[in-house]
């Protein structure tokens, strides 16, 4: 019973996360996720309360899991070149994320709880922090905006391909463009964050 209680609730999160990334959260409801699932409607409210909760819940852990594998426990950020490019692995395999982050500031009322999430950003920034101290990274930059200018040359790849579409001229990510696209994010992370 126990097994099949998780398999629902990994079903339903699966669910939730393709139709809160494709419609947003305001634009699904429970019933499409459930059924999207295979599951009883109850069911899904039972396991995670309400749209607003589930929706929390589905970008809380894939912000979790991006985290375990673009910057786990004890990684160097004196690279930071290497944590963009695992950043950019992850988001590369997972492009749903980019799109619930945007609707997530697209929601007027934020309903999910960013306080509880800063955490995760509050480990980078004082990782970076670290790095600095040992003179990897420039001490002159702000660690926060750092990070946050390292976000964003990953996320926009995923975040904006129109945009990228038309400043490179690539409409598809062939192998040969993705890897095109993580050099250049390696090797600007590199650039902005190396000392003087």
């Amino acid at each position: 019973m126990v097994r099949d209680s998780a398999e629902t609730q990994r079903r339903l999160r699966e669910a939730a996360a393709a139709e809160f990334a494709e419609r947003g959260p305001d634009g699904t409801t429970m019933t499409r996720i459930a059924r999207r699932a295979g599951v009883n409607k109850e069911r899904l409210y039972a396991y995670f309360g309400d749209k607003d909760d589930l929706f929390a819940t589905v970008v809380t852990e894939a912000l979790e899991r991006l985290s375990a594998a673009a910057a786990p426990d004890g990684i160097d950020f004196g690279d930071l070149g290497e944590v963009a490019g695992r950043t950019f692995d992850y988001y590369a395999a997972h492009p749903e994320l980019a799109r619930l982050l945007l609707w997530e500031g697209l929601r007027a009322d934020r309903s999910t709880d960013l306080r509880a999430r800063a955490e995760h950003y509050r480990r980078k920034v004082a990782a970076t922090r670290r790095a600095q101290e040992r003179q990897a990274i420039d001490p002159g930059v702000d660690p926060g905006y750092l990070m946050f200018a390292v976000i964003g040359l990953v996320t926009s790849w995923y975040s904006l391909p129109q945009v990228a579409e038309m400043l490179t001229g690539e409409a598809t990510v062939a192998p040969a463009e993705l890897a095109r696209r993580r050099a250049f994010v390696v090797a600007t992370a590199r650039r902005i964050a190396a000392p003087d």
